[in-house]
């Protein structure tokens, strides 16, 4: 499976690690995935994966809503 926000579609990033004698390796920059149960529709749950940034909009979103209403 691969490492990307279902949701959102981040990925990992790539980029150089630099010493200080400016020697560059590659590197990458994984997204900071977690792992959730949601509910849909029918019932059913299904686990996805979704990045910690998105989580946060999603709740800050949730939020929003119910204030409103």
């Amino acid at each position: 499976m691969s490492r990307k926000c279902e949701i959102s579609g981040k990925g990992p990033l790539t980029g150089n690690n630099v010493s200080h004698a400016n020697n560059k390796t590659k590197r990458r920059q994984l997204p900071n995935l977690r792992s959730v149960k949601i509910t849909l529709e029918d019932g059913t749950t299904k686990r996805i994966k979704v990045a910690a940034s998105t989580l946060r909009t999603m709740k800050k979103k949730a939020a929003q809503a119910a204030v409103a209403n």
